[in-house]
C-alpha cells in the first residue's frame, strides 16, 4: 500500500471512532425519545420490542445502559497502548454479562445481579496475566534486570560447569595413566 492510501485508510477509521465515540451521549439517551409506554416500536423496518421490560423505553433504558460503555470500553482496549490494557478485559466482561442478562431477561428475573459470579471467573484470568506483564516490566525497567542476558548467562555458566568437570576427568586419566607407566 502506499503512503497516500494508508493515511487515508487511518484517517476513515479515526474518523469513525470520533464519530461514535461523539455519539455516545446521544446513544445512552435514546430511550427518552421513545414512545412512552409503547410496546413495540419500528425503526428502518425493525421492529423491537419491550421484552418483559414493561415498555420498550425502559428495555433501551437497560440496552444502551450497558451497550454505551461497553463500546466505550471496547475502544479504549483497542486503542490502548499502555502495558495494563488488559484489565479493561474486567469492565468489558462485565458490560458484557450485564447486556446479555438484559437482553434475555424474563420477569422472574432480577437484573444485574448474578453476573459477579462470571466476572470472578475472568477476573481470576486476567489478573494473573496483567501481574505477569508488570512483574516483568518492574525487573526490566526499574530493576535493570535483563531476563534473556540472565538465561545467555546461565548458559554459560552451565557450559563452563560441564568444561571444568570435562577437565577434572582428564587430569584423573591422564593421572591414573601416569601411575601405570
Amino acid at each position: 500500500m502506499s503512503k497516500k492510501s494508508t493515511i487515508k485508510k487511518r484517517f476513515i477509521i479515526e474518523g469513525a471512532i470520533a464519530f461514535l465515540i461523539a455519539i455516545t451521549p446521544i446513544l445512552f439517551y435514546c430511550y427518552k425519545y421513545l414512545p412512552p409506554d409503547a410496546t413495540s416500536w419500528n425503526f428502518l423496518g425493525i421492529t423491537f420490542t419491550e421484552n418483559n421490560f414493561g415498555d420498550v423505553s425502559l428495555a433501551f433504558y437497560y440496552y444502551f445502559g450497558k451497550l454505551v460503555p461497553l463500546l466505550l470500553l471496547v475502544i479504549w482496549f483497542v486503542t490502548s497502548k499502555s502495558w495494563w490494557y488488559h484489565a479493561i478485559l474486567i469492565p468489558i466482561a462485565m458490560y458484557s454479562f450485564q447486556l446479555f442478562s438484559a437482553l434475555n431477561y424474563s420477569n422472574r428475573e432480577r437484573i444485574d445481579e448474578n453476573e459477579i459470579l462470571y466476572i470472578v471467573a475472568v477476573t481470576m484470568v486476567i489478573v494473573p496475566v496483567v501481574y505477569f506483564i508488570r512483574v516483568k516490566l518492574v525487573d526490566k525497567h526499574v530493576h535493570g534486570i535483563d531476563l534473556d542476558a540472565m538465561d545467555t548467562e546461565l548458559q554459560i555458566l552451565k557450559e563452563k560447569e560441564e568444561l571444568r568437570k570435562e577437565r577434572e576427568k582428564l587430569e584423573q586419566r591422564r593421572k591414573t595413566v601416569s601411575k601405570k607407566m
